[in-house]
């Protein structure tokens, strides 16, 4: 097996500076013709490549980018990475995906490895931690730093960069405005906790859409679920109520599906006693039984939109740069959970 080549192995083979190997690669007037070929032949021989790191870093660029989620197996942030690493690639990019597994202090040191010169931008979906604590110093610092930042998906007003957001104000009041025309008297909605933007934003959306029908807001319809609790025990004293809501909005497929197992154990039938609507159109909505209807948030969508936005801020040589925010429209998938 022939052993890897580099410029400095070439440089030895033909007693010249590592400079003469480099300009004869190029083809450079400089160079005899017959050094020229000498070297060009010799480099084709064993299949010599240049080091597109070593170049990258000399012009100042790494065409990476880094990427941090906070949870891999999520069909939506997959479909995510999907869009980015699409637009990425077809830029001449690379990306490198870091996980925050909803802590800040990972997000915060991951944001700090992908700083230290190892990429050109950072895409980032904030983690609940985060969201809680209003802990964002590290993305400021970053900005400061000069290096672009895009976040999408969960996003933070006061962080001023560019941003890709999911329209959940309207997905959450398309959702439950869904369920009211199609015959449910009572909606409750299953959602997180005010702290995690998305979860609130839907909660918004459901609560604008009960008012519009002159539908009173029942706090009791209202489950905020704490993930770091039993999510199936907070999501079972919604059926406990003495009025059992006939239509529920989750605002994720997983409270989403977990609802209709414990309709299931209840003897309800779905969706004749219980209409049940959840939000992002993963694996999960489509093999529930019945099949879930859901809020599609088109991830594909806004991986790409946001890795177009970051490639917009590395490419602009406008002083005067606006950052901007994209919003992804939703739309529904209709399948047999609901009424129709």
């Amino acid at each position: 097996m022939k052993s890897k080549i580099t410029l400095k192995k070439i440089a030895k083979e033909f007693d010249v500076s590592i400079s003469t190997v480099s300009k004869a690669l190029k083809d450079s007037h400089e160079i005899s013709e017959e050094v020229r070929e000498k070297i060009k032949a010799f480099a084709a021989y064993y299949h010599y490549k240049p080091n597109s790191l070593a170049l990258n870093l000399r012009n100042q660029k790494t065409k990476t980018i880094g990427v941090i989620i906070p949870e891999i197996v999520h069909h939506f942030f997959s479909k995510v990475i999907s869009g980015i690493e699409r637009m990425a690639n077809q830029n001449g990019y690379n990306v490198m995906i870091c996980l925050s597994n909803e802590s800040h202090e990972k997000e915060v040191l991951n944001m700090e490895m992908l700083a230290n010169g190892i990429v050109d931008g950072i895409l980032v979906s904030v983690s609940k931690e985060t969201e809680e604590k209003g802990a964002y110093h590290h993305f400021k610092q970053l900005i400061s730093d000069g290096i672009p930042l895009v976040l999408f998906d969960r996003v933070i007003d006061e962080v001023q960069c560019n941003k890709v957001i999911v329209d959940d104000l309207g997905g959450g009041h398309l959702a439950t405005n869904y369920l009211i025309k199609h015959g449910c008297k009572n909606v409750a909605i299953l959602t997180t906790p005010d702290h995690v933007s998305v979860g609130k934003t839907r909660k918004e959306g459901y609560i604008q859409a009960l008012k519009e029908h002159q539908i009173t807001v029942e706090a009791s319809n209202i489950i905020k679920i704490n993930e770091k609790e039993d999510i199936y025990t907070q999501i079972e004293a919604l059926f406990e109520l003495s009025n059992i809501p006939d239509g529920i909005f989750a605002v994720n497929e997983i409270y989403a599906a977990t609802a209709m197992q414990i309709a299931h154990k209840r003897g309800l039938n779905i969706p004749e006693d219980i209409s049940i609507l959840g939000f992002t159109d993963g694996f999960i909505s489509a093999f529930t039984y019945p099949t879930l209807t859901t809020v599609a948030q088109h991830g594909n969508t806004m991986g790409e939109k946001a890795m177009q936005l970051l490639l917009d801020e590395l490419n602009t040589q406008d002083a005067d740069y606006k950052h901007n925010t994209v919003v992804i429209n939703t739309d529904l998938k209709i399948r047999e959970s609901t009424k129709n």
